[in-house]
């Protein structure tokens, strides 16, 4: 099996970041890297989902498939009456 390559990353965290890392590290009986590497991994995959629906977002407004927002604050102001209005569409 084939070992992946890797590059080194450093960063300059606060003090009581660093503790928290170095807390979770021992808790999970991981090590610091193995932490770091899961936050990143975790924060890029949020990042690169956000991008994606920003993207997918406009090309809907492009595309004119948009709620008036009239629309989308009554329906709002509904949700705590008896008969909430159906979602907008």
């Amino acid at each position: 099996m084939e070992k992946s390559q890797t590059r080194v990353v450093t960063a300059h965290v606060p003090v009581s970041l660093a503790e928290k890392i170095d807390a979770l590290a021992k808790r999970l009986d991981r090590s610091r890297g193995w932490i770091m590497k899961q936050a990143l991994s975790a924060w890029i995959a949020q990042e690169e989902e956000r991008d994606r629906l920003t993207l997918e977002g406009l090309a809907d407004v492009e595309a004119g498939r948009v709620i008036a927002q009239r629309d989308v604050l009554a329906w709002a102001d509904s949700l705590d009456s008896e008969n909430p209005l159906p979602i907008p569409r």
